[in-house]
């Protein structure tokens, strides 16, 4: 496995070693001891979701907060999306900028998203299958969002507002700039 810091180095791209012939392929798609040597702490994964979506669904930015905060390490299965980390961390010299990396069933790219940062995807292939690991379990009370299309954001999600196709809660998500219910820099979210 490969794992590379993005231009938000907390936000790691994880390309695993694919072993391919003829009959098709193998791969590993994660080792916790490697991914935890290349991070410096230790990530205890317990839940694991899927979700199957059409083209132009756009599903995000969402996060959990402290206590209930996610570590994601996120893969497609089948088809691909444009897949996107937004650092809420107040005081970070990164805080609003995203990192946005195309995930595929044929790249076999993962992105490791770690606490402090909102998620989202948006589907660029019919029937997509995405799948997630996460390190805390789904708490409702705990569940926040922030607008897809917040202009300081400024995410370009690769296909027009038109086309996409949201929920009503991610629908009607604050502005980061409309919502005190971030994560602070520097803080230990993983003590």
């Amino acid at each position: 496995m490969k794992f590379t810091r993005t231009e938000i180095p907390d936000v790691v791209i994880v390309d695993p070693k694919v072993h391919g012939d003829e009959r098709g392929y193998f791969v590993e798609t994660f080792r916790a001891d490697k991914l935890e040597a290349f991070l410096g702490y230790q990530i205890n994964f317990c839940q694991d979701n899927e979700s199957k979506s059409a083209k132009g669904v756009l599903r995000g930015l969402h996060y959990q907060l402290h206590p209930a905060a996610q570590t994601k390490l996120v893969r497609v299965i089948h088809g691909s999306v444009l897949d996107v980390a937004v650092d809420i961390r107040i005081g970070s010299p990164t805080f609003g900028k995203h990192v946005a990396v195309e995930l595929s069933a044929e790249n076999k790219r993962q992105l490791l998203v770690p606490r402090g940062f909102a998620h989202g995807f948006v589907v660029l292939e019919e029937d997509t299958i995405f799948a997630y690991k996460v390190d805390n379990y789904y708490s409702p009370e705990n569940d926040r969002g922030i607008a897809f299309d917040d202009p300081e954001l400024n995410i370009d999600w690769q296909l027009p507002n038109r086309e996409l196709k949201l929920s009503q809660k991610d629908r009607v998500q604050p502005k980061l700039h409309e919502t005190n219910d971030l994560f602070a820099y520097g803080v230990n979210y993983y003590a």
